[in-house]
């Protein structure tokens, strides 16, 4: 698999950037996979409750429009259901989930999930995420395994679990699932502009760690998630998407450069799915995106022949 993700929150018209846009510029970029996020919300950590949001959670029809537009562009669909949370205190993320009624949360994550693999099922998607980052509930073994196999009762696809970049040898239902996700947003450097060398070898490392990973488990590795934001300190803390920095295309280029000349040749693994494709790009923007920044030339490298 090399693909993209999108995040299809909203339509930037004004910058030309529509749900077929998105759809349409990734395949474009040479990419064979794409992977469509879906989310519903729960008010924090504490809450019991998840459910659509009316402004962050996507309507299903234009989820169905765009895997199906995908599909018509000869890209393979993942779909990626996530937990977006409304408030988050300081720590506070959906890793630390902690519901004051944990029956009550499981029934309505069950309900969240079961509802996009019913879509997916519909829509002939090719994998599935169970879900994505859960640090705090990974440890309810037998209810995720419970919940896997609710979900090939209505889907016949590929599935996986999107495990945090720290958090991975934690998770114990793996050989439930088809595929070994991982989101790698490694803190590789302690340098607000490390070096392309610098960042290439500190990945040849975490590379030996995730191979190892792949065969103790006997299932193909899929980095479900890795990018970068371009904004200053956006390759000492990846995932810190909120820092607010002052924008750094060149931080996110070498970042990118580094993981293709390290992950590139590696065809002994499931793929990855970079994030993400979305909102207008161009030099003012300091999020992942690299749409019309220096890092999309490195991207398009990693999915040429």
């Amino acid at each position: 698999m090399r693909g993209v993700a999108v995040t299809p929150y909203s339509e930037v018209r004004a910058a030309g950037v529509t749900f077929d846009s998105m759809v349409d510029e990734i395949s474009a970029l040479g990419a064979k996979d794409i992977s469509v996020v879906v989310q519903w919300s729960q008010r924090d950590v504490n809450a019991t409750q998840i459910a659509p949001h009316p402004k962050e959670t996507q309507d299903d029809a234009v989820v169905r429009k765009m895997l199906r537009r995908a599909r018509d562009r000869g890209l393979r669909t993942t779909l990626f259901p996530i937990i977006w949370m409304e408030r988050r205190a300081p720590g506070k993320w959906r890793g630390t989930i902690s519901p004051t009624d944990v029956e009550a949360w499981w029934g309505a994550y069950r309900a969240f999930i079961l509802h996009y693999a019913r879509l997916a099922a519909d829509e002939d998607v090719a994998l599935f995420s169970v879900g994505s980052e859960l640090n705090s509930m990974e440890h309810h073994e037998a209810r995720w395994r419970a919940l896997v196999a609710e979900v090939r009762g209505v889907y016949r696809g590929r599935l996986t679990y999107s495990a945090n970049w720290d958090h991975f040898e934690h998770v114990r239902f793996w050989d439930a699932l088809d595929l070994l996700g991982v989101t790698a947003y490694f803190e590789l450097t302690q340098e607000a502009l490390p070096s392309v060398t610098a960042l290439t070898e500190a990945w040849r490392k975490v590379r030996e760690v995730l191979l190892d990973f792949q065969a103790r488990h006997g299932r193909p590795l899929l980095i479900t998630e890795v990018g970068w934001p371009s904004q200053v300190g956006g390759a000492q803390r990846p995932w810190n998407y909120a820092a607010g920095a002052p924008v750094d295309l060149e931080v996110q280029r070498r970042c990118y450069e580094a993981f293709v000349a390290v992950w590139g040749a590696t065809r002994d693994f499931g793929g990855v799915l970079f994030w993400n494709w979305w909102g207008p790009g161009g030099e003012r923007d300091g999020d992942y995106t690299p749409r019309r920044k220096p890092a999309e030339r490195h991207l398009r490298a990693f999915f040429s022949p």
